[in-house]
């Protein structure tokens, strides 16, 4: 099989792209012929070594994974060879990546794909999704009726969430940094959007959300947690899933005598069983057109230390020029 690995980690310059031998799938396992495969931060973190994980060499980058399966392994039961699938949790925790021609994951952490979508699309909302639902639902049990705020509503994670908590009934309000940006955040399901580049993000969301925001999910790296809490609502959720360096200041009193909760996950902690859940969910709503992944930028897997290059300069180095999600297209 064709693959992107390193055998060592390092910068982007560290990816190399050649054959490595393909793997039959063991008990359990699915071997799946991959058309594409996303790029998330965690998968810079690993490649960097910034994130510590158990890496076997030449270790496969990539965790979330769009493709058809091509073989089945003994005792899997879920999937046949021609069915199409998607997944995450690759590349994690031990287990190899998938931004190969060729995968051999586990059953338990591959989805079907719904037929409105291409594996491009499926992709891309991998991650991403699993990690908004896990956010809205499983830590914020987010109700219908409640006011959500997502800060960067234009990226990976804040498309999800806007969509999903749209979908679940909720309003929902979000920050962009262009008109552009912020006009495709409306288009997802936003029923406001603060240009926090030309307007006071507080003084914004105080008018929109006089009495509090229900639902704080953060996705940026440095959380501003005093000017949160001044912005919930009594018994509000914040959730935070981003910023592994960040030691902001917890206003102690403010929080807890309004009875707020603050929620921090990481989604690889989760068992497959709740991430299927998530993956169901999703599924129902993309067949339905409630969900919609939003891709940014496509590269071929030629180009896989390039898309690390692009994703690391918009998001680490503040270029900010991510829409959605950049995927790796294998086939």
């Amino acid at each position: 099989m064709r693959a992107a690995y390193i055998e060592a980690t390092g910068g982007p310059e560290v990816i190399r792209i050649g054959e490595l031998p393909d793997r039959r799938p063991g008990v359990g396992e699915v071997a799946v012929r991959v058309g594409a495969a996303a790029v998330n931060p965690i998968d810079l973190y690993i490649r960097a070594g910034t994130v510590a994980m158990p890496l076997s060499y030449p270790f496969i980058v990539g965790c979330d994974l769009a493709g058809t399966v091509e073989e089945v392994g003994p005792g899997v039961t879920r999937f046949q060879a021609g069915d199409r699938v998607w997944g995450s949790n690759q590349g994690l925790l031990g287990r190899q990546g998938v931004t190969c021609t060729r995968a051999v994951v586990g059953e338990e952490w591959l989805y079907p794909t719904p037929a409105n979508l291409n594996d491009v699309q499926a992709a891309a909302m991998a991650l991403v999704g699993i990690t908004a639902h896990l956010g809205l639902f499983d830590r914020g049990r987010l109700e219908s009726g409640e006011t959500v705020y997502v800060s960067g509503g234009s990226g990976g994670v804040g498309t999800m969430v806007i969509q999903m908590a749209r979908a679940a009934g909720a309003r929902v309000i979000t920050t962009a940094s262009t008109a552009e940006k912020a006009e495709l955040c409306r288009k997802l399901g936003a029923d406001a959007v603060i240009n926090y580049r030309t307007e006071d993000l507080e003084e914004r969301l105080r008018a929109l959300a006089p009495e509090g925001v229900d639902l704080w999910f953060e996705t940026q790296r440095e959380p501003n947690l005093e000017r949160m809490v001044s912005l919930m609502r009594k018994n509000g959720r914040m959730i935070l899933m981003a910023g592994r360096a960040a030691r902001p200041v917890l206003p102690a009193g403010p929080f807890y005598t309004r009875n707020l909760s603050l929620l921090g996950f990481a989604m690889f902690q989760f068992a497959p069983e709740t991430q299927r859940r998530c993956a169901e969910a999703m599924n129902q709503w993309a067949a339905q057109g409630q969900l919609k992944p939003v891709v940014g930028k496509v590269f071929p897997l030629e180009q896989t230390a390039e898309a690390h290059r692009f994703l690391e300069a918009s998001t680490l180095g503040g270029a900010g020029q991510v829409v959605g999600k950049v995927v790796v297209a294998i086939e």
